[in-house]
């Protein structure tokens, strides 16, 4: 109670303060120091890191925080009692920027600082993206030269593994280089108002998903990679802890907890659409078959299949990503002792959906058997390669190496006979392909990425961004692809709301 009194204070005392400036302005009085302040020369720009949550050092509080644009500390409050004025007398620092508001100030002085040469650094804390900017993000293939020197391309960048979330990372990495939801999300516009109930705590990932486009896309970095420090945070108080910072997690269950929260929090629902449902969503029949019990006697599991419960039912699904089954890997050895990985081509796996391959799924209680036909293909379509089998005792992890070519992947015969008939286009060119090394619980993640602009393909591994050729991606233990439908200049028109 004492605290939250305390704070209420400052933020009065701020607030009395802007009045005495503004009433300084009004005057004539304060104009002159306000575009003539002598300490813009101690602002040190390489020591700028906006990256991570804007709460005070000193006092943890998130109300009314400022920078110090000298050691790149925040500081609560701007009153003669607060800790950024107690930091600018103690350290002589005496430049500070409003994390909230965007206004600079000069403390202990305490007026509003008013100079264009700080634009770059309000930018970087708060990139804005204009329509034609976002028409022209796909169109070439521009480096871009970052404060500490360093050049970059706006969308591959780096970011930073804090302890154990590059499986988070790769996931992040993949959807900022979907150009339909990365154009929606560069735009606040597009979801500023959409109305969440009371206390719903899910918008804050929109809201950080949103930040964290704008950063990775942004031209005037001052360093060429990003944390996603609060986006991270976002995820663990949403998810409730299930995904961490600290531990490692599956991508894949990431990617789908991910759009489907995203989806729900956007306003999304099973008949109302959002972006998310607008670039992954597609739908497919599923024939399911109750099987009888295997240890029952033949002529038991004979009268059974003539009951209409052993009937094959239809129901029809969507799906914001297909799974693919590996084939059981058996790991041969040649002359030499040494293991032989064994290689799946992408069709065989594909083949789950061609309407005729059954395949058996055991629940605790009953078996089905199930076959599967898509009845719409969405504008980007999702892969996830199913590479784990979990038991009660371990985690087993399959190398099966997927063959599949980089463009052109044709869905036709994947589709029903109707939908056929009405889908136009139904091939596919790969925009992202997550990769996970090493053994099943403590492996790594990195990403392979198309650049539209350049047609370039870039490999990503936390902060290591390198070029890489097209022919090696095919190499790796693919585990999720982004695949996108050729149709004309699918993402350079900006979306907006969904």
């Amino acid at each position: 109670m004492i605290a939250g009194v305390k704070r209420e204070r400052e933020v009065e005392e701020d607030e009395e303060e802007e009045v005495r400036v503004k009433v300084g302005r009004s005057h004539g009085v304060e104009d002159r120091r306000s575009r003539h302040c002598p300490y813009l020369d101690t602002i040190n720009r390489s020591v700028l890191d906006f990256d991570f949550e804007k709460l005070c050092s000193i006092s943890l509080s998130h109300i009314n925080v400022y920078a110090c644009l000298i050691c790149g500390k925040y500081f609560q409050g701007r009153g003669q009692k607060s800790h950024a004025y107690i930091h600018s007398v103690q350290f002589t620092h005496h430049v500070f920027l409003n994390l909230h508001t965007l206004k600079f100030y000069c403390l202990p002085d305490n007026y509003e600082i008013i100079d264009s040469s700080l634009e770059d650094i309000t930018y970087v804390l708060k990139p804005t993206f204009t329509k034609q900017h976002i028409a022209g993000l796909d169109k070439h293939g521009k480096l871009y030269r970052a404060y500490d020197g360093t050049t970059y391309l706006p969308g591959i960048v780096g970011l930073n593994n804090i302890k154990a979330n590059d499986y988070a990372n790769v996931v992040l990495q993949a959807l900022s280089n979907v150009p339909p939801l990365r154009n929606y999300f560069l735009e606040e516009d597009n979801y500023r108002r959409i109305r969440r109930p009371p206390g719903d705590i899910m918008f804050l990932l929109v809201q950080r998903f949103g930040e964290l486009m704008r950063k990775l896309w942004n031209p005037r970095n001052f360093k060429a990679h990003v944390s996603p420090h609060e986006m991270l945070q976002a995820v663990v108080l949403c998810s409730k802890k299930t995904f961490q910072i600290t531990k490692q997690g599956d991508a894949v269950d990431f990617l789908s907890w991910f759009l489907n929260a995203l989806h729900g929090a956007l306003g999304g629902t099973k008949k109302k659409s959002s972006i998310v449902s607008k670039v992954f969503q597609g739908s497919m029949r599923i024939f399911s078959k109750k099987l009888p019990h295997p240890d029952l006697p033949a002529e038991e599991k004979e009268a059974l299949l003539h009951k209409d419960e052993y009937q094959e039912k239809m129901s029809e699904s969507t799906f914001l990503y297909l799974t693919l089954d590996l084939p059981t890997a058996p790991l041969y050895k040649d002359e030499k002792e040494q293991l032989i990985i064994p290689q799946v081509p992408l069709f065989n796996i594909l083949a789950k959906f061609n309407g005729n391959n059954e395949k058996e799924y055991k629940t605790y209680k009953e078996n089905f058997l199930k076959r599967f036909q898509l009845t719409k293909l969405p504008p980007y379509l999702i892969f996830c390669i199913k590479r784990f089998t979990k038991n009660n005792f371990f985690v087993e992890k399959n190398p099966t190496i997927v063959n599949f070519p980089i463009t052109n992947v044709d869905l036709r015969e994947y589709l029903t006979e109707e939908a056929q008939a009405t889908e136009k286009v139904t091939t596919y060119d790969l925009v992202a392909n997550v990769v996970h090394d090493g053994k099943p619980t403590e492996g790594s993640y990195r990403i392979h990425v198309l650049h539209h602009g350049t047609g370039k393909w870039y490999e990503l591994q936390d902060l290591q961004v390198i070029d890489i050729l097209p022919q090696m991606i095919t190499l790796s233990e693919a585990y999720i692809q982004i695949w996108k439908r050729q149709d004309k200049d699918d993402g350079a028109e900006s979306h907006t709301g969904a």
